[in-house]
């Protein structure tokens, strides 16, 4: 009687031990598995990123013209207010700030002041893009930049056709373009001085 007890429970402690040992097994293969997947999550997001900041930049890996971030922001001429014939490519060799708004927009009214104190603390050229045809009387946007006194150059979109090439929808809308001609990013809606400098320190 105690030989089969003894049988029964070295069966036991047997079975046991086989069972923990293919349980064990599992677990372990899960948690390899499991790091696998992670690792590979990790180099797509690392990739991801990569592949954002590879960007054509100032280091010159693409003259690509276009509208994306490291793209060469494309070229337009326009008349200023005053009837001077203005290009973007004139202004190479310096930090821009090109500002699509109109004189009945009421975010671009609140972000015309700090516009003007950005243009007048920082070493960047602002030019402001009236939509001209979406307003009532040319008389409209001489009065507001008077009464905003913005002393930056204003160019008459006439015909709306840089605004379609830059594909303005909201105003106001405005893209920060380097030195390099490249765009360094894009920002919808109005913005504050702090936001202006912050992407002004981005620009090279």
């Amino acid at each position: 009687m105690k030989k089969i007890a003894i049988i029964v429970v070295l069966t036991g402690m047997f079975v046991w031990a086989v069972y923990d040992l293919v349980i064990s097994s599992d677990d372990s293969s899960t948690a390899d598995d499991s790091n696998f997947t992670s690792v590979e999550e990790d180099t797509q997001t690392n990739d991801t990123t990569e592949e954002e900041g590879d960007a054509p930049d100032d280091s010159g890996n693409s003259d690509t013209v276009g509208l994306q971030k490291g793209n060469i922001a494309p070229d337009f001429e326009l008349t200023t207010l005053e009837g001077e014939q203005v290009s973007l490519s004139d202004y190479r060799g310096q930090r821009v700030v090109l500002n699509f708004w109109a004189s009945w927009c009421p975010p671009c009214k609140a972000e015309v002041p700090d516009l003007q104190k950005f243009y007048e603390n920082k070493d960047v050229e602002i030019l402001a893009v009236n939509l001209t045809k979406t307003e009532t009387r040319r008389s409209d946007v001489t009065d507001f930049v008077d009464e905003y006194g913005m002393t930056f150059p204003v160019l008459m979109d006439e015909t709306s056709d840089v605004a379609k090439n830059y594909q303005i929808q909201p105003i106001p809308t405005s893209y920060f373009i380097n030195s390099k001609g490249r765009i360094q990013n894009k920002r919808i809606g109005a913005m504050n001085y702090e936001t202006m400098v912050q992407e002004f320190e981005k620009m090279k």
